[in-house]
């Protein structure tokens, strides 16, 4: 069995920890119980941190591609040996089912394999000019770069991060969060015994405003990569834009579904019901608001109770859980709020809609249908297992409702008219996509919202350019 492991900062590859540091207990949300403690950054610490990754910037930088792909080809391939105990530690700590953060190892591998692959493809161009003059555009890294990685995915929003920034030449400061650091930390001493400088990629924990407001106050750090809530990243944002810090910003959605009469409902309702409890729904681009045409409404309501209601709720640990607890107090909490104040409005509780006992972080899969759209609901991302279902009458209202929203991440969209697929394709405002699929993200595409959903890319080539600028050099 798969013990947790004792928590640490790493800086300038030395474990820190103790030294009368504040702490964070971590905890089982099946339980409840504290795993451990993780010491938090004090300012000096996240001084430290500053100045080895300056001293990394110069080191990477003018490491050959060569021998950064190398680096992450073999981190990728230990993820791999590996997977099996970091899956168990991710699933302790965040609750998801442990064949769900295998999957989050196998997709953190792959992606470092596809940043070492564009270690290779970073081309810049020459243009054309008069004999005598040359004149050449290329890419450089943009040096050291703040990550901020939130825990509903704890292995694979780590990944991200550190694979683009070490395939562009990068040093990082890693924060991810504090509810599930031992994930984050399994993948970064992957990198570390594929032969990573120690100076090239720190981890930190803390408290988030005294750590963001650190590092984004210091003239050394140039980028800044955060994942998580829009209100956060608005907060984020204006604190990086004193000191023009570029920003990628992958922020919260609202997920639009939009389920026509013509569609294979027996097809649609066995990829959304297992889409909509992933991860027990804290996924930014989980499934949530079922705009479905009014005449297989009801055939589509029931058929996502039914599917709902059997999900089998439990620890992540048991090969047989479907759904795990939720990660922290806080979401079940608000579920509970989401569905109150549904119901207050008219929304009919179709399955679940509850808390399961009362030990750890469990709530039921919950169908809510006929919404009024000034619920709360109807207008906050719920980051939870609550699949929001209402009728709709023609294309233009669907579309019209898919769209009402500021957030723009994923959307998707079920019917089988080829015609209406590419008006969807248009006509839908999100970063991604998905036609008759649920399957939105890969390596090699990019990861992308826009609007309140946020700015720029992860994966893809688009992933590791966001993580340099572009230099146009002329001779004559």
């Amino acid at each position: 069995m798969t013990q947790y492991p004792s928590l640490h900062m790493v800086i300038d590859g030395e474990r820190v920890s103790g030294g009368g540091r504040r702490t964070f207990d971590v905890v089982n949300p099946v339980t409840g119980e504290t795993l451990a403690e993780l010491p938090l950054a004090d300012p000096a610490d996240l001084d430290r941190a500053l100045e080895v990754a300056q001293r990394g910037y110069k080191i990477w930088r003018y490491t050959p591609a060569a021998q950064r792909a190398a680096v992450l080809h073999k981190a990728a391939a230990l993820i791999r040996e590996r997977a099996d105990d970091l899956a168990r530690v991710a699933t302790m700590e965040e609750g998801k089912p442990v064949g769900e953060t295998r999957m989050e190892c196998m997709a953190s591998a792959g992606w470092f394999d596809f940043a070492a692959g564009e270690c290779q493809r970073i081309y810049g161009r020459e243009l054309v000019r008069p004999v005598g003059q040359r004149s050449t555009v290329r890419w450089e890294p943009v040096g050291p770069i703040a990550a901020f990685a939130p825990w509903n995915f704890p292995l694979g929003n780590p990944s991200r991060k550190l694979g683009a920034a070490v395939a562009a030449g990068c040093s990082i400061i890693l924060k991810s969060a504090e509810e599930t650091p031992a994930s984050a930390l399994g993948i970064l001493q992957c990198l570390y015994d594929a032969g990573l400088p120690k100076e090239v990629a720190q981890a930190v924990f803390g408290v988030p405003d005294e750590v963001s407001r650190h590092l984004l106050g210091s003239p050394i750090i140039k980028k800044l990569s955060f994942t998580g809530s829009t209100v956060v990243g608005k907060h984020l944002a204006k604190l990086a834009a004193d000191n023009m810090i570029r920003t990628t910003m992958e922020l919260g959605g609202h997920g639009p579904v939009l389920v026509f009469d013509d569609a294979d409902m027996e097809k649609v309702l066995a990829t959304a019901a297992p889409g909509k409890t992933r991860n027990a729904g804290q996924v930014c681009v989980s499934p949530t608001r079922f705009i479905v045409q009014e005449n297989v409404f009801g055939k589509f309501r029931d058929g996502m109770a039914e599917r709902l209601g059997a999900t089998k709720v439990g620890d992540g640990l048991d090969p047989e859980t479907q759904m795990g607890p939720m990660a922290n107090p806080r979401r079940p909490d608000a579920m509970e709020k989401f569905v109150a104040n549904a119901k207050s409005k008219g929304a009919k509780v179709n399955t679940g809609g509850e808390r399961i006992g009362n030990q750890g972080y469990f709530f039921q899969p919950t169908v809510l249908s006929e919404i009024p759209l000034d619920a709360e609901v109807m207008n906050e991302e719920p980051f939870g297992p609550l699949a929001l279902i209402n009728p709709y009458a023609s294309e233009e209202q669907m579309i019209a409702e898919a769209n009402r929203l500021p957030y723009g991440l994923a959307g998707y969209a079920w019917t089988n008219d080829v015609q209406r697929q590419r008006r969807l394709a248009d006509e839908v405002q999100v970063g991604m996509m998905g036609l008759n699929t649920h399957m939105i993200a890969g390596p090699d595409a990019p990861f992308q919202g826009v609007q309140w959903s946020g700015h720029g890319s992860e994966d893809g080539p688009e992933g590791v350019k966001a993580c340099m600028v572009v230099k146009a050099i002329h001779e004559a």
